[in-house]
């Protein structure tokens, strides 16, 4: 498929002509698909693993969809089918002028998993990332099984996730440093806990002062907090089955 990419001096072609972030990985890189939204914007995708255990990995904005292509290699090794699509207007994604409905870009991510064989769902993201995964994952038909949440904004790009949050009754995980925007960002994921309809819900307070997936990528105890995130997700599984 031909579009404009937002990132051309950081896209190529993989060898089925879908274009890609040329930040994954050359042997990811025949993962890619794309993805149609609702208003006819075209998405970068990666799609790992297989069968009916998905989990959806949005992205922060202004960041990439390498943002979660460790956590999404780990889960499609451990048996999970996971999809981590790159927003509008960053990357290998197209370039559009309309950058207000980011959800829909979140709700063609979850569309493709039930696609390709998803029969439930882990929802998770980073900043607006976890913004879009619950306000998509609310309104679609797939049973969500779990909610990781890393320093996500109450509300983003017209699009509030507190009655969402509100909505979700399977465990959740929610993560953020003290020293995000002098404490900004702890303040919206705290609001987004206490609004969250799950019994089983943790708030962990990650002190490194890194935004969203740079918790895991930048922080000095990111080996932990990736670790911390994984274990989350397969056990939530575990615990569904």
């Amino acid at each position: 498929m031909s579009y404009r990419p937002s990132w051309p001096d950081r896209t190529t072609r993989t060898a089925a002509g879908y274009q890609v972030n040329t930040c994954v990985p050359k042997e990811l890189r025949d993962s890619a698909t794309v993805l149609t939204t609702s208003d006819g914007v075209h998405l970068s995708a990666l799609e790992l693993g297989d069968g009916p255990d998905g989990v959806l990995l949005d992205h922060e904005q202004g960041y990439s969809i390498c943002s979660f292509v460790g956590i999404g290699q780990a889960l499609a090794s451990a048996g999970y089918h996971v999809l981590i699509p790159e927003y509008r207007n960053h990357g290998a994604s197209e370039k559009s002028a309309d950058n207000e409905h980011i959800g829909r870009d979140s709700d063609a991510a979850l569309a493709e998993l039930r696609r390709v064989g998803a029969r439930r769902v882990f929802l998770g993201g980073a900043s607006c990332g976890g913004t879009t995964a619950i306000v998509s994952g609310v309104a679609q038909p797939l049973p969500v099984v779990g909610l990781l949440i890393m320093s996500s904004p109450a509300r983003c790009g017209g699009v509030d996730a507190v009655p969402g949050v509100r909505r979700i009754h399977a465990p959740s995980l929610f993560i953020v440093s003290p020293g995000d925007m002098d404490g900004a960002v702890e303040k919206q994921v705290r609001e987004l806990y206490a609004a969250s309809g799950a019994t089983d819900r943790r708030l962990v307070i990650e002190p490194n002062g890194y935004h969203g997936t740079d918790m895991i990528r930048r922080g000095s105890d990111g080996a932990s907090v990736r670790a911390t995130v994984l274990k989350f997700i397969e056990s939530t599984y575990r615990n569904a089955s």
